[in-house]
């Protein structure tokens, strides 16, 4: 009887330790949880009647991509569970991963280093940089059940648009106002390389948009895609460093031969302007003169020949020597 008794004490003992003490759980900070019951979890409605982000997704893509909102269980605790329910925990902290890295073949794309792309003019170059991403808490059914590897899938998502968007990238200048408008630009503007090298923000701006609707898609968020290199081979290179060089000795000459032709223009302007007051300077004397000499017309009839007779003394008064012209005898 007291070994009877010691095996059903020790199976509610271990009964009690499997199956309720090992029921009790918590949720950090950084986490969130979905209770499965039998192995279904507790549904509140429809994910993509929620999502502004659905306008991205054709008709045929919001049914195939229709999943349920889950009752989500905050962080916090202690929280209990039955033996029959099971608890799936994510975290929805921002993560960052090499985007040329394959979680798949890790020996692909260089070792996880190197993206390789090929851009409109068929050029094969090669992209670094990085995804940050976290787990959409607004629709955990996709990211727990809707996908089996919801990062690989993800991240084969992101580099099929990013290449789809290398090889038909144009720059936003050229779009504008055409590469016709400013020939010396068409150079450096016309290869591919160059206008993705000088826009990846415009680019990086451009994915995030693009991928927006993965949340819907596969339950993580596309934070941001930072694209840091675009490196074209080797042999590529050297011809682009030769056109860049001789693009900036075409602009550095052109805006020395414009700085040349404006100090020009100036110095023309200002000669002009000093000889204008010159003349002015040699003229108002003049004008002031013939106007005193009307007033005094005007004020009798021998006024002007006394003024004259005036400054004829004044001129003698001050002059050493006169000479004066004889008339001959009649």
């Amino acid at each position: 009887m007291g070994c009877m008794a010691g095996l059903v004490i020790g199976f509610i003992a271990w009964f009690l330790m499997r199956y309720l003490v090992a029921g009790i759980y918590t949720v950090d900070q950084n986490e969130r949880a979905v209770k499965t019951i039998l192995g279904r979890a507790e549904r509140l409605g429809d994910v993509v009647a929620q999502d502004p982000s659905v306008a991205q997704l054709s008709p045929e893509e919001r049914e195939r991509y229709t999943y349920p909102a889950l009752r989500v269980i905050p962080p916090g605790g202690p929280y209990f569970k039955w033996p029959w329910e099971k608890i799936h925990k994510v975290t929805v902290a921002t993560q960052t991963m090499n985007m040329a890295q394959d979680l798949e073949a890790p020996s692909a794309n260089n070792n996880g280093t190197v993206l390789e792309a090929v851009t409109k003019d068929q050029l094969n170059t090669g992209l670094t940089g990085q995804i940050r991403y976290r787990i959409a808490e607004h629709n955990l059914y996709a990211y727990l059940f809707g996908v089996k590897l919801p990062v690989v899938h993800v991240m084969g998502y992101f580099i099929s648009i990013l290449r789809e968007r290398i090889a038909n990238f144009e720059a936003p200048a050229t779009r504008a106002a055409g590469i016709s408008q400013n020939p010396d630009a068409a150079v450096v503007t016309g290869v591919s390389i160059n206008d993705l090298r000088k826009n990846l923000r415009d680019l990086n701006e451009l994915m995030h948009r693009e991928c927006q609707s993965s949340a819907l898609r596969y339950g993580i968020v596309l934070d941001a895609s930072l694209i840091t290199g675009i490196d074209p081979p080797s042999d590529v290179e050297s011809t682009l460093a030769a056109i860049n060089t001789a693009h900036n000795q075409v602009s550095s000459d052109k805006s020395l031969a414009q700085a040349s032709a404006d100090q020009t223009i100036v110095q023309s302007r200002r000669a002009v302007e000093i000889e204008t007051l010159k003349a002015q300077a040699e003229v108002e004397p003049l004008l002031a003169l013939a106007e005193q000499l009307q007033r005094l017309k005007a004020s009798g009839p021998r006024a002007l020949t006394t003024y004259v007779r005036n400054e004829r003394l004044r001129l003698f008064t001050g002059a050493e020597k006169v000479v004066l012209q004889m008339e001959e005898p009649r």
